[in-house]
């Protein structure tokens, strides 16, 4: 028995350097993008951390068509189109009718067209299929590099601006009032998409830009529904990705399936359970509504 647990649970890691790049990678950007995805779900902007994942692939698509599968031109690439985008839909939404959600999402629709156009035209459908899905199992030391150094550089930068992400969080009003004419904000609110960038350019070595998200996003939304606290939320969305990350890749390997997506799955699986018996969730509501009495 003990063999046998051995054998499908940690035998995979324990005997193939690529599967160990795999797993620290993962675990390393489920320490950075799941507590990203708790601020994102807190400011009602979920489905940004979604919009910018679909925004990078311009830039990643230009940096593939200069130079390549270079993880460094593709990564550069795709911060500068993600920032380009927030900031573009920024503008529009300042300086027309359209709130900001829309633009966003106009804006986005464009660019996921105009990178896969490109991915299209001068790459393989191997390619295409690389960039838009990723492949956990095929990390090399630059990219287990790239990954490791964007999750320390964010997780210090959050605890740095931990307390600053909560008042922005919190009392917006605050946080405006006590800079001049709301600069202060402002520079909170860009530094943090910068973070939601960096990550999911880092995600997108391991998951992919269309699946990079789902790290981000699946693992934050189910914390809320077991806590009420931001600590304790923040260390739940962690401890969610780095299962979901560890048992998909098993899977994966086991099942012989793309990793991104059987990663992301796994954090599904997760949600649809934390939404059945989670505090928050269906049946402990359910259990504890009072009864009408005929």
């Amino acid at each position: 028995m003990i063999h046998g647990a051995w054998s499908l649970l940690a035998a995979p890691f324990a005997e193939f350097a690529f599967m160990r790049r795999a797993l620290v990678a993962t675990l390393a950007l489920s320490l950075s993008a799941a507590p990203i995805g708790v601020f994102l779900s807190l400011r009602r902007m979920s489905l940004l951390g979604d919009a910018l994942s679909h925004a990078i692939l311009p830039g990643v698509a230009i940096g593939f068509m200069l130079c390549g599968l270079s993880l460094t031109a593709m990564a550069a690439g795709g911060v500068l189109a993600g920032m380009l985008v927030a900031a573009l839909a920024g503008f529009i939404s300042r300086s027309t009718a359209l709130k900001e959600d829309a633009s966003l999402a106009a804006v986005y629709l464009v660019a996921l067209a105009l990178g896969v156009t490109l991915i299209s035209g001068h790459g393989t459908q191997l390619d295409l299929l690389h960039i838009l899905f990723g492949s956990a199992l095929g990390v090399d030391n630059a990219g287990l590099l790239l990954v490791t150094t964007v999750a320390s550089v964010s997780v210090l930068a959050l605890a740095a601006a931990y307390r600053g992400l909560v008042l922005e969080n919190f009392d917006p009003v605050f946080l405006s009032a006590a800079g001049r004419r709301g600069f202060r904000a402002w520079v909170w609110q860009q530094g943090f998409l910068m973070l939601v960038v960096i990550n999911l350019v880092a995600g997108f070595q391991t998951l992919g830009t269309l699946m990079a998200v789902g790290l981000m996003m699946l693992p934050a939304v189910s914390a809320r529904l077991w806590h009420n606290t931001l600590p304790a939320q923040l260390l739940n969305a962690s401890l969610q990705a780095m299962l979901a990350g560890y048992f998909g890749l098993l899977l994966s390997y086991h099942l012989d399936t793309p990793s991104g997506p059987t990663i992301i799955g796994c954090a599904g699986a997760l949600y649809f359970a934390s939404l059945l018996l989670a505090p928050g969730g269906w049946l402990p509501r359910a259990l504890h509504r009072p009864h009408r009495v005929a």
